[in-house]
């Protein structure tokens, strides 16, 4: 089964919050015939949009191909936020790469954020850009575990970003009785994931790459140069660049046994109007420590988006909403009867470690993937650094390239069978409180 088509329309977004409230942009011709190109870049979310991108503007003939439309994926449908640092805590990565390694990745992470607002106001992407994501504990404990991971990232790299929240402060900014504090990362920020991929892709079409919409693409032959075969054409390319996160399907083997895609789902409800202040007291996004976390934040037209349940499956469930209404009203009792208007699922991709997988699949073939959730300002960053790298400047890829990656235990057929059996124990701790 394809994940490209197991639960959506060809090129047609999901009925999403997201797409109901899209800036309208052309479509782009799907590929007829064959042609040629310094790269050819595989996917179009923002992994791909931002190479395409910033090998465009660097003067590259640039091919872009996606199989349904530009933000389709996890790019058009994830929770909207912006995070600082990597996706794994930086104490963690310390010990796993070393301090000097460390330190270059949380510049690295620092440079993706950074590198989102910029293009956000370089290209006047109209995306909702708002500061500020919380991070909320379920127990005293876990408020101090956050605390104590603040004071690190203050006291070895200067992070001034954060306020401390006790479980008072915490409940001032969000009256949920279920959280116990944490902390305000105002370097971080949220937006509106769909229009921001519009707008890259939007940006990269002036700079002159041209993007190929409905053009799934069957193989890739290795070589001199690279052989690109869809249903309509072909293209050969000097370079190509995998981008296609959790869509990747069986074109690379390599990189699906340490990147595995699993399924999420967010629901909007109907607009609160004063309710709101129930919700959230201030316009911030929040993450809590849920091992399958819990992400929300409030809409432009005060909206709760709620982002919270996975499936490991090809199929998303046929009640999306009931799915997210479950861990939605654990955090906000009082919403037990709110009307869903929106409830959609989308597939991200994520790897053991939770770090992205970086790699050069050959001399002239790179690969981003694996975000794990992390992915807004991660998959941007990923996308220029292999568009540096295919310029000879590939120091910051070569040092993602470097965190140790682990594959899936028994490799792409056995994953999600295993994964099912470590999340349905995550789960149960979670309940236990352990």
């Amino acid at each position: 089964m394809n994940l490209l088509y197991s639960n959506d329309r060809k090129a047609e977004f999901p009925p999403s919050w997201y797409s109901a409230t899209a800036n309208q942009i052309q479509r782009f011709p799907a590929l007829k015939g064959d042609t040629t190109a310094d790269v050819c870049v595989i996917g179009g979310g923002y992994t791909g949009l931002s190479a395409a991108l910033h090998l465009a503007e660097a003067g590259y003939d640039v091919v872009l191909l996606e199989a349904h439309r530009v933000g389709f994926g996890a790019s058009g449908r994830n929770g909207g936020q912006l995070g600082s640092a990597q996706r794994m805590d930086q104490e963690d990565l310390e010990n796993l790469v070393g301090e000097s390694d460390a330190a270059k990745l949380w510049h690295l992470a620092e440079d993706a954020k950074e590198l989102v607002k910029s293009l956000i106001k370089k290209h006047k992407i109209d995306c909702d850009l708002k500061p500020g994501i919380a991070a909320l504990g379920f127990s005293d404990s876990e408020r101090r575990d956050l605390h104590d991971h603040a004071a690190h990232l203050s006291g070895k790299y200067g992070y001034d970003q954060i306020e401390l929240l006790d479980a008072d402060a915490g409940h001032a900014l969000c009256p949920s009785p279920t959280y116990k504090g944490g902390y305000l990362d105002m370097g971080a920020a949220h937006l509106h994931p769909l229009n921001y991929a519009l707008g890259l892709a939007q940006a990269a079409a002036r700079a002159g790459a041209r993007i190929h919409e409905e053009t799934e693409v069957q193989n890739i032959s290795e070589g001199s140069r690279v052989v690109v075969q869809s249903e309509t054409g072909q293209i050969k390319a000097d370079n190509v660049i995998l981008a296609c996160n959790g869509y990747l399907g069986n074109l690379n083997h390599r990189v699906a046994s340490r990147v595995m895609p699993i399924n999420n789902f967010i629901a909007a409800t109907e607009p609160l109007g004063a309710d709101t202040q129930k919700v959230l007291m201030r316009d911030v996004a929040v993450a809590d420590t849920k091992f399958v976390v819990n992400y929300f934040r409030l809409s432009a037209d005060g909206r709760l988006l709620f982002g919270g349940g996975e499936s490991y499956g090809y199929r998303f469930p046929n009640d999306i909403a009931g799915k997210v209404r479950k861990p939605m009203t654990e955090i906000f009792p009082h919403l037990h009867d709110v009307r869903i208007e929106y409830a959609w699922g989308g597939t991200l991709a994520i790897t053991m470690r939770r770090m992205p997988y970086l790699t050069r699949l050959a001399d002239n073939i790179l690969s981003a993937s694996g975000y794990s959730g992390h992915g807004v300002g991660t998959a941007t960053h990923a996308g220029q650094l292999m568009a540096l790298a295919i310029q000879g400047q590939a120091e910051g890829f070569d040092t993602l390239a470097r965190v140790p990656t682990l594959p899936f235990p028994g490799g792409p057929a056995l994953r999600s069978p295993l994964l099912v059996l470590a999340m349905t124990w995550y789960a149960m701790r979670d309940r236990l409180g352990v």
